[in-house]
């Protein structure tokens, strides 16, 4: 088995977890997630925890067992205290602020940049250069974290682009004559 699907997932008051036909639901005060549940998992609930077994004794099963596992629990900590990602930008002139549920970007391109939030993704910017994306979801967070990366990434010379706020760029040397 799975080492980490040894450990049961602690069910936090105010979170209400459902198992039903072959899907779980986490409901919470920042939302409802919901996961697929796959026929080589067995999951239980019971005193305020949920545990995951396998169902037979194939690799794959063991495997799954883990990787639910880490997706449940990462749903009970998103339904219940949520997930954030920092991006800051590093450049003259780069600036970002918010209109209504879009991200307006300046990354020195000709033009603005409009990203749109799905739906459960909250954005802030406390300064110009300072993005915050707040959810439910840590995939979804995370994507849309990267999708607003991957407009400028930082760039080895000068270091300006966006980056994550605990992001390390390595400078390169320039060439010499």
């Amino acid at each position: 088995m799975s080492r980490i699907a040894k450990y049961p997932v602690a069910v936090p008051g105010g979170v209400e977890a459902t198992i039903s036909a072959g899907q779980i639901s986490v409901k919470g005060p920042l939302g409802t997630l919901i996961q697929e549940l796959n026929g080589d998992v067995i999951v239980r609930q019971e005193d305020g925890k949920l545990s995951f077994e396998v169902a037979n004794d194939s690799r794959q099963a063991h495997a799954m067992s883990g990787t639910l596992r880490a997706l449940v629990n990462n749903m009970v900590t998103g339904v219940s205290k949520g997930f954030e990602r920092r991006l800051n930008l590093v450049g003259v002139g780069f600036r970002a602020q918010v209109q209504g549920n879009d991200l307006k970007l300046q990354l020195g391109f000709s033009h603005d940049i409009i990203h749109p939030m799905p739906e459960g993704i909250k954005v802030e910017c406390p300064t110009q250069t300072e993005i915050v994306i707040k959810g439910a979801d840590k995939q979804v967070v995370g994507q849309v974290a990267a999708d607003i990366r991957a407009y400028r990434k930082p760039e080895p010379y000068k270091g300006k682009g966006v980056r994550y706020s605990d992001e390390r760029v390595i400078i390169k040397e320039t060439k010499k004559k």
